[in-house]
């Protein structure tokens, strides 16, 4: 019976093994399948779509449960509308989520200590390649931030979760790094689609934002997941415009003309939140506490400026809603305006996690509504396009804040469906965006990263420079000489054409200085072959190239120095020579390179063929 039991159980080993064989060679056949397959992976990206649309609608859901919750806020009202919430938690529940935000982060960094990228940054530098674990903790930052009352929105959660959510599954079947950025835009743009209830402006959010351009590659698979986000998002928590306009508003033609006015002001008011954050963050950080305080101090802050203006708290949903159907004057209008210029930049300051999405677009309704009533003090008849107003000013200072003008115009297009008030917005955006691109020269999210550093200026691709090095292109095979050879036996061992440059090493074998062997052959010194060494005629001992450095500083080396080739040494105290780079190799590997990412994202293979079709 015992013998029976024992061969039972390997019999039962044997079929496990082999089912879970058949399983990883399936799963293998699928991830070879789908890394070469575009329709697979647009069907993929529709599947993912709705998960992250269940995903986002669950994140809101919990949200406003915590503002119920923290607030004592009664049901179906949201915090940013500024009614119904009990003011004494106003004094506390921003100080008391800071503090919790603050030790969460603190005992999390002891456990992973490190940097959180977003889709921007992975699209740039990484070929998209993102930490799901990482982004989830942003996720629940942004959610506890978000839940204790911070001035900013959860756009930057939901981004991120989502991007982070697709680049896991692309990182799984492998896919390449062409279709890993597109991957982490549809993560992305179905995130804001389901946030927004709008899959145009989602998608543009990732077409502009997130990708950095409108690749054809791209069209499909960003496209339809956030179709799918916005359809599984309405199918469990319903429709959820941001705002809605019950009537046609009459818009004459010199209406145009000022809402190009109203974006060239709002410019202004973009820049001014930009610097604000980065006045407010320099300001907290010389406060004398420790880092994981700062949130705390900036929620004391928070709480006296939302005590006496509580639309303040929050993203602002709630208040942009109520402000297109609410006509306050023009003195309480510019002071909100004001608290949450300070409210948003005390908030991302301090350390609170989340995005100025939707706290861009309150400061543009606010700012709009402003202009509206001064313009209809001098002319009375535009009184009747308040809304107007203040939806050109919505979508100007949100274009130019967020960087992305399309997905603003096609955020009003979708929620309205008036097309003469989308052309306005369209002139104010226009204008707003340019200005501040001409002249300030960053989103809020480029500004960032030019803050911490990071010298990049949109989602383009340039990570794979940074993948070329020298030390990758380089060949290893130096011709090496001592500084002490005499010209003599330099020409015996490399008679002339036989190199072009050798380099000289000093009786330690470090780099002395290169060689042109044209003029160690020069006829005019045929009289001196033996009183002469290679050390007489070394040149640019200063100027090398290291194994870190990309192609593109080796190209511009080459041009600054006028040079064929150069050595790359070990490291900058270590002047070994480990190899050379010459400019021709590494012009044609650039070319070759530019080439191949443009192919890939436009999904042609033989994009740059010369090759003649036959009729």
């Amino acid at each position: 019976m015992t013998v029976r039991i024992s061969l039972f159980r390997q019999e039962l080993g044997v079929r496990r093994f082999y089912a879970w064989r058949r399983l990883r060679l399936l799963a293998a056949a699928v991830q070879r399948d789908l890394r070469s397959s575009e329709p697979a992976q647009i069907v993929l990206c529709a599947l993912i779509g709705g998960l992250v649309g269940a995903l986002v609608e669950g994140m809101h859901e919990a949200v406003e449960l915590l503002h119920r919750l923290s607030f004592r806020l009664p049901p179906h009202v949201l915090l940013s509308v500024g009614e119904h919430i009990d003011r004494f938690r106003i004094l506390i529940v921003p100080t008391a989520g800071g503090l919790v935000l603050g030790l969460t982060a603190l005992i999390w960094r002891r456990f992973r200590h490190s940097e959180i990228v977003d889709p921007i940054e992975a699209n740039a530098l990484y070929g998209g390649r993102m930490s799901l674990a990482d982004s989830t903790r942003l996720a629940i930052f942004t959610m506890i931030s978000n839940a204790a009352g911070a001035s900013l929105g959860m756009e930057a959660g939901y981004s991120q979760f989502g991007a982070g959510v697709f680049s896991s599954f692309g990182q799984y079947f492998r896919l390449r790094r062409a279709d890993q950025r597109v991957f982490v835009t549809a993560g992305a743009a179905a995130a804001i689609a389901a946030a927004f209830n709008a899959p145009l402006t989602g998608a543009f959010y990732g077409y502009e934002l997130v990708l950095g351009s409108y690749l054809p590659r791209a069209l499909a698979p960003v496209a339809v997941a956030s179709v799918c986000g916005t359809l599984v998002q309405r199918a469990i928590g319903g429709a959820r415009p941001l705002f809605s306009v019950g009537q046609m508003i009459p818009i004459d033609t010199l209406s145009y003309v000022l809402f190009g006015a109203v974006g060239i002001l709002a410019a202004g008011v973009s820049v001014l939140a930009m610097l604000g954050v980065t006045w407010c963050e320099r300001g907290i950080r010389r406060v004398p506490v420790p880092e994981w305080m700062r949130p705390a101090v900036g929620g004391v802050v928070l709480s006296g400026i939302a005590y006496y203006f509580p639309q303040v708290l929050g993203s602002g949903h709630g208040a942009i809603g109520y402000h297109v159907h609410t006509d306050w004057a023009i003195l309480p209008l510019l002071a909100l305006l004001a608290a949450k210029l300070v409210a948003s930049a005390v908030s991302i300051g301090a350390g609170f996690r989340g995005g100025l999405f939707s706290s861009s677009l309150f400061l543009g309704c606010l700012f709009g509504a402003a202009v509206g009533h001064i313009l209809a003090f001098f002319f009375p008849a535009l009184a009747a396009q308040q809304q107007a107003f203040l939806m050109v000013g919505m979508g100007a200072v949100a274009a130019a804040i967020v960087g992305a003008p399309f997905t603003m115009v096609f955020l009003v297009l979708e929620a309205t469906g008036n097309f003469p008030v989308t052309a306005g917005v369209l002139v104010g955006v226009i204008m707003s965006a340019t200005i501040v691109r001409l002249t300030f020269g960053y989103s809020f999210a480029t500004w960032r990263f030019h803050v911490r550093g990071i010298g990049i200026r949109g989602a383009h691709d340039i990570g794979w420079i940074a993948d070329l090095t020298a030390g990758r292109l380089m060949r290893a095979d130096p011709k090496l000489v001592p500084t002490s050879m005499s010209l003599r036996d330099l020409r015996m061992r490399y008679p002339a054409g036989s190199a072009k440059r050798v380099f000289a090493v000093d009786p330690d074998g470090l780099y002395a200085g290169s060689l042109d062997m044209t003029d160690a052959h020069d006829p005019l010194v045929d009289d001196a072959v033996d009183a002469c060494v290679v050390a007489d005629l070394v040149e640019e001992s200063s100027i090398f190239l290291l194994p870190d450095e990309n192609i593109r500083v080796a190209l511009r080396r080459f041009e600054d120095t006028q040079t064929e080739s150069l050595p790359v040494l070990a490291a900058r105290t270590d002047r070994r020579v480990i190899g050379y780079l010459t400019e021709a190799y590494a012009l044609r590997r650039y070319s070759q390179e530019l080439e191949r990412r443009r192919s890939a994202e436009l999904g042609e293979q033989n994009l740059f063929s010369l090759g003649h079709t036959s009729r």
